[in-house]
């Protein structure tokens, strides 16, 4: 029998204190009393991760492994150990009964009995309740905390500043370090009395050889702005002066929507909070001055000019980085996109310059325009990419080879029981050792059937997408008509619905287009549906279709 154990902790701190250290030698110790063995990589762990939350890195290694038939039995100290919601709890317990894998709590023994699984649901309840009663509790005393003036809104003191090591969020431990309060001021000089830009102050402090907040090299203008725009450098500290929101925009189309699943945005100074007062570095004056030229220079930067209007805008990456290329004039009539990385080793903070050329403008965006229209125009093309994948060699090879493998596993499985079987007439091993090992079998044949399930799922949905190109025509033939005489707005419109990105490189240009496949999925862009969709490098070329669009 295979066997796994699954622990986790819920903050960095309990993972520090070895508490899930202890949690696995428990569970190992256990094992070991009744003499079953345990692999290494059957040790699955998250440290520091939430049990409200089912993206786990641990807990989805453990739940592949399951779906795939590998494990026959999990072994956990507790249920909220492996959930903290109620409803994932009986979600994952679900799923394991499915795939033939039994869950075992080492404080709280269950089994198939009705009271047992009532007494399971009860305690996945109270765990929930408990979880939200404890966030609410620890929300209001650090609300009223903070309010009092005897807790910091930070874990960390910003930059100029030095904490109490032994009572880091406490105001009366706070101290100025000297060192770097130089540099604070130094800042604010620059910028405010100076008129220098954010960038100049940066290339001063690069110059000056002074290492950033987290101790490296270069500073970036993020890492300035924050210092230039904290009131907590005049002596006020605030709290919740910023508020969380999903992220809803890719930095590059060739990236990820973001690393993090929310962005954290400036909030109305009315809505700030007053905590309390410590050692200032810089007068109010200075300080209202530099806000009031971060104000001045926001409003007049060149990513708010709205002259020249760009066809592609977001939408061209590097071929070279990856990067993302920004729409820039650089003289009076010459318009390029430019990669990113195109600047000076400074702004790329020690990265050497990108080698890419300037594209012009004007030449990417009719060549990006006329290859749509002529696509639109020309549905039987958009035919012959669904044939292609359709009849990929390699698409058909995998699946081919995976159903061998599983037809070769099941068949190996089917003569293990025979075998069994006959030792058991034969009287070669007694009845309650024959039931046992013919049960082992039985789940995994059980789990190759499903595994068999799963992917004559897949091969007919690449089936289906061959039936759904009607709707694809006739969305062709819909705006066909009017692509001669459409404004740059409904161009503008048409190309972020059908075009994921573009990638130059040198003289090659490559676009991904994206054809809605239903009536709903045509006013929703491909990269909101599928965030995480060029997190695997190895989508970065073919087809992709789902339910809301195909890719090609």
């Amino acid at each position: 029998m295979k066997i796994a154990i699954y622990a986790r902790v819920s903050t960095q701190q309990q993972a520090q204190d070895q508490t899930i250290e202890q949690q696995v030698q428990r569970l190992r110790d256990h094992l070991q009393g009744r003499g079953e063995e345990l692999l290494e990589d059957h040790i699955f762990r998250d440290d520091g991760v939430s049990g409200a939350t089912l993206d786990r890195p641990g807990l989805n290694e453990l739940r592949d492994q399951v779906a795939n038939g590998e494990l026959d039995r999990v072994l956990i100290t507790c249920p909220d150990r492996l959930a903290r919601n109620f409803v994932h709890q009986q979600l994952l317990l679900e799923e394991f009964r499915k795939y033939h894998c039994e869950i075992e709590f080492l404080d709280h023994p269950m089994s198939a009995d009705p009271h047992d699984q009532l007494v399971l649901q009860i305690r996945g309840a109270v765990a929930e309740y408990e979880r939200t009663l404890i966030r609410d509790r620890m929300r209001r005393g650090r609300l009223a905390k903070l309010k009092a003036g005897s807790l910091l809104p930070w874990n960390k003191p910003p930059y100029g500043y030095q904490a109490d090591p032994d009572h880091p969020r406490d105001p009366k431990g706070i101290t100025i370090d000297e060192a770097k309060a130089a540099v604070v001021k130094e800042i604010f000089t620059h910028y405010a009395e100076e008129c220098c830009s954010l960038y100049a102050v940066v290339k001063y402090l690069h110059e000056a050889d002074i290492p950033s907040p987290s101790g490296k090299a270069f500073w970036n203008t993020a890492s300035v702005r924050n210092i230039l725009v904290n009131p907590a450098y005049t002596g006020n500290v605030f709290a919740y002066r910023a508020h969380a929101t999903k992220v809803v925009k890719r930095h590059s189309a060739l990236h990820p929507v973001g690393k993090r699943d929310k962005i954290y945005l400036p909030a109305p100074p009315e809505n700030w909070l007053f905590v309390t007062t410590i050692p200032a570095i810089i007068p109010q004056e200075l300080f209202d001055l530099a806000k009031a030229r971060l104000s001045h220079n926001q409003m007049f930067a060149q990513r708010h000019n709205t002259t020249h209007l760009y066809l592609l805008r977001n939408l061209v990456s590097c071929g070279y980085c990856h990067r993302s290329c920004m729409g820039r004039e650089v003289h009076p009539g010459y318009r390029y996109y430019v990669c990113q990385r195109k600047q000076s080793v400074l702004s790329n903070r020690g990265l050497p310059r990108c080698q890419a050329h300037y594209i012009p403008t004007a030449y990417l965006d009719q060549l990006v325009w006329d290859d749509l229209c002529h696509l639109i125009t020309h549905p039987d093309l958009i035919a012959d990419a669904f044939q292609d994948l359709h009849n990929s060699p390699g698409l058909s090879q995998d699946f081919l080879s995976r159903s061998e493998i599983l037809a070769k596993r099941r068949k190996a499985l089917q003569s293990q029981l025979e075998r069994l079987t006959d030792a058991y007439l034969n009287s070669v091993i007694p009845l309650a050792e024959y039931q046992r090992r013919r049960a082992d079998i039985e789940k995994n044949l059980s789990a190759i059937e499903n595994q068999e399930k799963t992917l004559s799922i897949q091969i007919n949905r690449r089936e289906e997408l061959l039936s759904k190109f009607s709707s694809v025509s006739q969305f062709c033939q819909r705006i066909q008509a009017g692509l001669d005489l459409a404004s740059f707005e409904q161009k503008r419109s048409l190309v972020e619905l059908l075009v994921d990105h573009v990638i130059v490189f040198d003289d090659q240009v490559e676009i991904r287009y994206v054809i809605p496949l239903s009536h709903a999925s045509e006013s929703i862009r491909f990269c909101h549906l599928r965030k995480d969709y060029f997190r695997d490098p190895s989508r970065s070329k073919g087809f992709t279709a789902s339910q809301q669009g195909a890719q090609y």
